[in-house]
């Protein structure tokens, strides 16, 4: 790592880097370095035309034909299999539609019904982790709570304890892949082989991970998905997220969230509920066409390289982070909380600070753009779509001189969004 730490090595391996012509892709705004894409993924510069397109000719012009001539009815399957190659997904597999925290509601309960209808019935223990991000842990309290048949959120405080929690009355094991504070990455494949042999389903959350992590459903034998594409996938704020259900559940897959979407005739207006076949059933309501017309500009991006490009820098990226804060800022109380190990890392690089929150918020004026998350950790994602190593040595002479001059409001008032 010694030969990248002057910026004109970096800026070397920038001319070298096989990623670099997707940078002009995306729509940077001038003297920022962006390292927040793990929180909301820069603006894909198609989005701007591909929006005025859906509003000024489709929507404004054709009116309500562009549900049928423009394709909007079958958006959110067409997104779906462009999605799906990035996370090891097979076609008519995915879907985008919804927030993360309602398809999350749709597997869990589609997840209990297929443990309660099957061998599993009996099982009443939903096992994660307590740092799980805390949507996740909200709605499996609240699908229990609702239930009233007994079942319950086990929290767990140590990946060390994950294999004892998923015992005989474990249904569902849910986890988050990569963890969206510290940036750990789970074993996938390891812990969903282990909650099978216990006779418990895997559920995993992808927000953290679609985009940037090599992700292989099918190889790991997961269960059931879901993900969000504002983040790594560049969707836009907001974005609609996506749902994955792999073809050996999908006739079996049921949810109290019965919308017309899902309907097996949705225009035939009849009474009662039919489920329609395949992947069809993880919809719900009418879909915000313009929110998910967007999502496809970043994904176009994607199909001009691969995810192990794509993983290949990013590590590279927070290797020379890491190895950067630390040389360059020693002395200073900063505290790695990011694995070093690599097969552990996701795509972001956390560190501790007293004042954290303070820090950032004078990254963020002098132009180095990450985030903060309680306790005391700042936050900084790369996303090698558009993250350059330059970019990287810039920040961190910024955060240094932020550090050795005290230039941070200790007592800043915190904002509602950090």
């Amino acid at each position: 790592m010694t030969e990248l730490l002057t910026r004109d090595a970096c800026l070397a391996r920038d001319a070298d880097d096989p990623l670099r012509a997707l940078r002009e892709r995306f729509a940077l705004p001038p003297g920022v370095v962006y390292l927040d894409g793990n929180s909301l993924g820069a603006r894909p510069k198609a989005s701007l035309a591909r929006a005025q397109d859906v509003i000024a000719r489709e929507w404004g012009n054709d009116l309500i034909k562009s549900w049928n001539t423009a394709g909007w009815f079958e958006l959110p399957k067409r997104l779906g299999n462009r999605l799906a190659p990035l996370i090891g997904a097979h076609e008519g597999e995915v879907v985008v539609t919804d927030t993360t925290s309602l398809n999350l509601f749709k597997a869990l309960a589609a997840a209990l019904h297929l443990q309660a209808n099957g061998p599993g019935a009996g099982r009443r223990t939903i096992v994660t982790e307590r740092s799980n991000f805390p949507t996740d842990i909200y709605m499996a309290e609240g699908l229990a709570q609702w239930l009233d048949r007994g079942y319950r959120v086990r929290l767990v405080d140590s990946v060390e304890e994950l294999p004892d929690a998923v015992d005989a009355d474990c249904a569902v094991l849910m986890l988050t892949h990569v963890n969206y504070r510290t940036g750990y990455q789970h074993d996938m494949a390891a812990l969903t082989g282990h909650a099978h042999a216990q006779g418990a389903l895997a559920l995993w959350d992808l927000a953290h991970s679609a985009g940037a992590v090599p992700v292989d459903l099918h190889a790991a034998q997961a269960d059931f998905a879901v993900g969000c594409t504002y983040k790594y996938l560049n969707g836009g704020p907001g974005a609609p997220a996506f749902i994955w259900v792999p073809k050996r559940h999908q006739a079996a897959f049921a949810h109290p969230l019965t919308g017309w979407w899902s309907h097996a005739k949705p225009f035939a207006m009849a009474h009662g509920f039919a489920a329609c076949e395949g992947i069809g059933r993880a919809l719900c309501g009418t879909q915000p066409v313009l929110s998910l017309a967007l999502v496809e500009c970043g994904l176009e991006v994607f199909e001009e390289t691969n995810m192990e490009a794509i993983r290949a820098k990013s590590l590279a990226l927070t290797d020379l982070f890491i190895a950067l804060v630390e040389s360059r800022c020693a002395g200073h109380p900063l505290g790695l909380v990011t694995p070093r190990e690599h097969a552990r890392r996701g795509s972001q690089a956390s560190f501790t600070h007293p004042h954290g929150y303070a820090v950032m918020a004078a990254l963020i004026e002098r132009g180095v753009i990450g985030d903060y998350r309680e306790p005391e950790i700042m936050r900084f994602g790369f996303t090698p779509l558009y993250t350059s190593f330059a970019d990287v040595w810039d920040a961190v002479e910024i955060l240094k001189d932020i550090l050795d001059r005290g230039a941070f409001d200790a007592a800043l008032e915190r904002g509602a969004v950090t």
